[in-house]
This record gives C-alpha cells, structure tokens and sequence, in this order.
C-alpha cells in the first residue's frame, strides 16, 4: 500500500497525524508556523463518566481537560479558536470543559459549524467571542437523564438543580435573559414528540445566545485581533514624553 500523506519513508505515521488520528485535532502552529492560535474541536457526542460505545463519535473530556490546561500554560500560544460540530452529550463534562473554557486568561472564540446542540450550548457560549454558520443549528432542551430513574422528589430535585447550572451559566455568559431561554427550553411542539427549540444560525444571534453569524474566516480575524489588543493592554501605556 502507498505510503499516506503525513506517513514517512518507512510508512510510519508521523506525530502529527497520529494526534490527529487519536484526538481529531492539532495545534495551528504545527501547520502554519507563524501562528499563535490553538484550535480546539468539540465534535460528536461529548464523553463523560461512562465510555460510549466504539462506534460512537466521542469528544473525550479527558482528553480534553489537559489540552485547555496546557493551552494556558504555553507562553506560545495566545489565542484558541474552538470549533463545535457536536450532539452533546455528558452534563457535567460539558459544564466543566466550561468553566475552564471561560475561566482562560487569553483570548477566546467559538464557532459552531454544523450543530451545537443540548449541552454543547454552555461550550459555545463560554468563550470571550461566538460565531455561528448560517446554516449551523443549535437544540435547547430540558435535561435529561438516561437509564434507571428512581421516582422520588429528591431525584425530581436533583435534575432541576442540574437544569438551573445550566440555565445559570448560559445566561452569564451570552446576551440571552433567563426567561428567553428558559422560553427555548421548555417551548412546546417545536421539537418532534419532545419538548425545546431548534435555532438555527441567525436565531441563536437574535436570542443573544450567539454574538454573530459567521464562517471560520470571520472567526480567526476576530481572534487576531482580540490577540492584539490582548498584547496592547499588556505592554500598558507608553511612559510620557516615551517616542516609540
């Protein structure tokens, strides 16, 4: 068999394809020098406690949580573009790719390509800036729990304060009102024999969920210039008299 690209003379995989083979992604600077940008995938369904079956298409959230803590670590890397093609998934793997999401010192953008749906929703609007594709959508639904239910008011009350972490956090990180999402969440008949809402590209922005319409190009210029005034802020202002 031919040898593949990124394969070399011997036919064996090199580094780069094989973290592209195990995680779906890379780092931008390996395939374009000159950049300082870290893209970050969120795609499939979002693995938490339990390991899915193989032929599920997984984000892993261990795989995912080191990768952030790294990111801030790397003095070379000044900004992450996160890219979601995602179904959701795991509830409180999500909320914490979240929160370490929101809490990186640089700068930060997401894009939803395709869908960001059910808890992928907290993922996208964690970042400092969000786009989403015209045709890209995003489902916003109750919590559900899957397997034995037991029937009882505190597991009633557990879910609900599941939801409300939720809720809490979308609504602190977008322009979205409690009561809108809320509104999305519990909307009765727009999804089939379920509960919740489907928006779709310029929806999400009108509901404040996302801050703008966009493509990958649009995204990584507002990166680059978020990254620029990061570096201004940090040199602080010239001393006066100061001729640069």
């Amino acid at each position: 068999m031919p040898n593949q690209p990124g394969d070399d003379q011997q036919g064996r995989m090199s580094p780069l394809m094989e973290k592209i083979q195990q995680l779906g992604q890379t780092t931008v600077p390996q395939m374009t020098p000159d950049s300082s940008i870290h893209c970050l995938t969120i795609i499939g369904q979002v693995e938490g406690h339990m390991q899915l079956p193989p032929q599920n298409k997984t984000t892993k959230y261990e795989h995912v949580i080191p990768q952030i803590v790294a990111i801030e670590q790397n003095p070379n890397i000044e900004g992450l573009l996160v890219i979601l093609n995602t179904v959701g998934g795991d509830v409180e793997a999500g909320l914490a790719i979240s929160e370490m999401l929101a809490s990186l010192s640089k700068p930060t953008v997401s894009i939803v390509l395709g869908g960001g749906h059910s808890i992928g929703v907290p993922i996208a609007v964690s970042c400092d800036y969000s786009f989403i594709a015209e045709t890209a959508t995003m489902t916003i639904h109750p919590i559900r729990l899957t397997g034995l239910v037991i029937g009882v008011p505190q597991t009633f009350e557990y879910l609900d304060k599941m939801q409300d972490r939720v809720v809490n956090f979308v609504t602190k990180h977008s322009n979205v009102s409690e009561d809108r999402f809320k509104e999305l969440m519990f909307a009765v008949g727009n999804l089939t024999r379920d509960i919740g809402t489907n928006v779709v590209g310029t929806d999400a922005v009108q509901s404040g969920l996302i801050d703008e319409v966009g493509g990958v190009g649009e995204a990584i210029k507002k990166l680059y210039e978020m990254i620029d005034q990061n570096r201004a802020n940090a040199q602080g202002p010239h001393p006066e008299g100061f001729v640069q």
